[in-house]
């Protein structure tokens, strides 16, 4: 049951829905333990709607960067990352001029993204003077809720490897610009920074950590108005994109709940993530695994040695630590799934609780089985041993009150003596039957004349029989042996006979038949009392089952004889059959096998 819900628990964690789950439980421990503020490492030059009403609309996007570029070239910002697509030729004037700009523009990267098939990069005038190198501008594609919580950090398509935009303007605003170096595990600049941003699921993303405050911005149509505003750049790295909402092709949720920002923003707050180097990774999946684990093993393990308000208490202190455990592992820097420990722990509580129940039930059955055992055997003792104690009983008070013969008292001392026996045997047999139901005792085997057990019997039986009038007729002898526990199966037979007198009318018949066939011995008592109706066949040899005619006779019974009889047959390899009708009569057959 534990690695059941443990396997479902995991599973879940990977379907849409955990993964909803997991963003949504990310997005209220960031609200709840924002990253806090620090001093930028960035700005962001904004092309904004006064920008376009200075300059004269969209059509006038070359000169305007090539304006952003010279007032830039002023100060010294650490790099400059571009992102405006560059890819298609426009009005010869204006991309010389902004070739002219970016020809005297050090440390500057220019953008690129995948449209369908294909790359579109910049033209070749522009991105000679990029340091040779373009970044990537795409947010997550894997967010189906629109909010942007990572970005890809490389992106490969088309057989051509690209690293973002801002990783790219991170790399320029480090001294010599080193090259980017990557292993499974991480993402390294040179000798100078590592980052931990390795391959999770076959891709390379990195968590956001939002600047509280927002990234500095200036528009560009304030910075030509003043431009001593461009001091506001030296020593940062500089973003320049569109923001104007009519004309940005990009805008993207934040994790703040729902506030909206320009993708060039996004950029920024990534690069700010980057500089700032606290980063917030995945957990690996043995944490994980490690931790679904230790949550399921306690659930089970509170169940399996505490029940009732006790459990219950202790589940629900594990509910609660499967609910911050993403939290602590938050403030660990490490992005932990909180749909896993969630489903993990609420499966195990439903698993373990379940699982308790049904045993405390299997439990309270058996108990109730063994103390109906007991009540049984408490009835069949009270039954079975009621004939011989009353003779015993009767003849000891004769021989107290009366001054008896001498023959009379010998006689009466060895019926004493033979129903002492008769009760010992009884009690014996009883006992056997028990223990064999329970396997506590193997059962006797060894051979005994079939014929010497029903003539046995039927000794024992033809008293009771002649005092109600009733003919006992026995089979021809046959030369047969069976193999086993002759007292019990004396039982057996010496229970169907005395039934078959007690439960017929006076003046009636009964039949003891035994025969040899295919292999098997059959012995038949047959009767001619009420008989039983398809319904009492059923039950006959259940336990505490009443039959009819016992109801009838008024004869007092358990309804136990019949049951044991059944057992006794069965571990003797055998079964019984009966056929009857209302009317007339019943037909006990035992059928055992020869022994060979």
């Amino acid at each position: 049951m534990l690695a059941v819900c443990l396997a479902v628990a995991l599973f879940s964690a990977l379907t849409p829905v955990g993964t909803r789950i997991n963003n949504s439980a990310y997005d209220v421990i960031y609200q709840l333990y924002p990253p806090g503020d620090w001093s930028p490492h960035s700005a962001i030059l904004a092309i904004d709607e006064a920008t376009y009403k200075k300059f004269g609309g969209q059509r006038q996007l070359r000169p305007m960067l090539a304006d952003a570029l010279r007032v830039l070239q002023k100060v010294h910002p650490k790099s400059i990352a571009i992102d405006i697509t560059l890819g298609d030729p426009s009005d010869e004037k204006d991309d010389a001029q902004l070739e002219a700009a970016m020809r005297d523009t050090p440390n500057f990267v220019l953008p690129c993204q995948f449209l369908g098939d294909r790359w579109e990069l910049p033209l070749d005038r522009f991105a000679k003077y990029a340091v040779g190198r373009v970044g990537h501008v795409h947010v997550d594609p894997t967010q189906t809720d629109g909010i942007s919580r990572t970005i890809p950090i490389e992106m490969i398509r088309a057989h051509q490897d690209f690293w973002a935009l801002s990783l790219e303007a991170f790399r320029l605003s480090l001294p010599g610009a080193p090259e980017i170096l990557q292993s499974p595990e991480d993402v390294s600049i040179g000798k100078v920074v590592t980052l931990p941003i390795g391959r999770y699921e076959g891709v390379r993303t990195l968590r956001i950590r939002y600047r509280d405050k927002g990234i500095p911005t200036v528009s560009l149509a304030a910075l030509v108005d003043h431009p001593e505003r461009a001091k506001e750049f030296d020593g940062k790295v500089v973003f320049i994109g569109v923001t104007a909402i009519d004309a940005r092709r990009d805008q993207v949720m934040t994790p703040y709940g729902g506030s909206h920002i320009s993708g060039i923003e996004l950029h920024a707050q990534a690069l700010e993530t980057l500089a700032e180097g606290r980063f917030i990774v995945n957990a690996t999946e043995l944490p994980v695994l490690g931790v679904c684990v230790l949550i399921a093993v306690t659930m089970f393990g509170i169940f399996a040695m505490f029940s009732g308000w006790a459990a219950y208490v202790a589940s629900g202190a594990v509910l609660v630590f499967a609910h911050i455990v993403p939290i602590l592992f938050y403030k660990s820097d490490l992005y932990f799934p909180y749909f896993a420990a969630l489903a993990t722990a609420w499966l195990s509580l439903v698993g373990a609780a379940g699982y308790e129940y049904f045993v405390v039930r299997r439990q309270l059955a058996t108990s109730q089985s063994e103390r109906d055992r007991y009540q049984q055997a408490i009835h069949f003792v009270a039954h079975e041993m009621r004939t011989p104690l009353s003779s015993i009983q009767g003849q000891s008070e004769m021989m107290g009150r009366f001054a008896l013969p001498e023959e009379k008292r010998k006689q009466m001392v060895e019926s004493i003596n033979s129903e002492s026996k008769r009760l010992a045997r009884l009690i014996q047999t009883f006992l056997d039957v028990e223990r064999l139901s329970d396997g506590q005792m193997q059962m006797k085997r060894e051979p005994f004349d079939t014929s010497a057990v029903v003539e046995a019997c039927a000794k024992r039986v033809r008293p009771l029989a002649d005092r109600k009038k009733i003919q006992l007729h026995l089979s021809d002898p046959i030369e047969s042996s069976l193999n086993g526990d002759r007292e019990l199966m004396e039982y057996a037979i010496y229970n169907l006979m005395t039934n078959a007198v007690k439960y017929s009318p006076s003046d009636t018949q009964v039949w003891v038949t035994a025969c040899q066939q295919n292999g098997h011995v059959k012995v038949s008592v047959k009767d001619q009392g009420i008989g039983m109706d398809e319904q009492e066949q059923k039950k006959v040899f259940q336990k505490f089952y009443r039959t009819k005619r016992a109801e009838n006779s008024g004869e007092a019974g358990t309804g136990i004889g019949l049951s044991i009889v059944d057992q006794i047959v069965t571990h003797h390899g055998g079964k019984m059959e009966l056929t009857s009708a209302p009317g007339q009569g019943s037909c006990f057959t035992i059928i055992l096998p020869v022994n060979r």
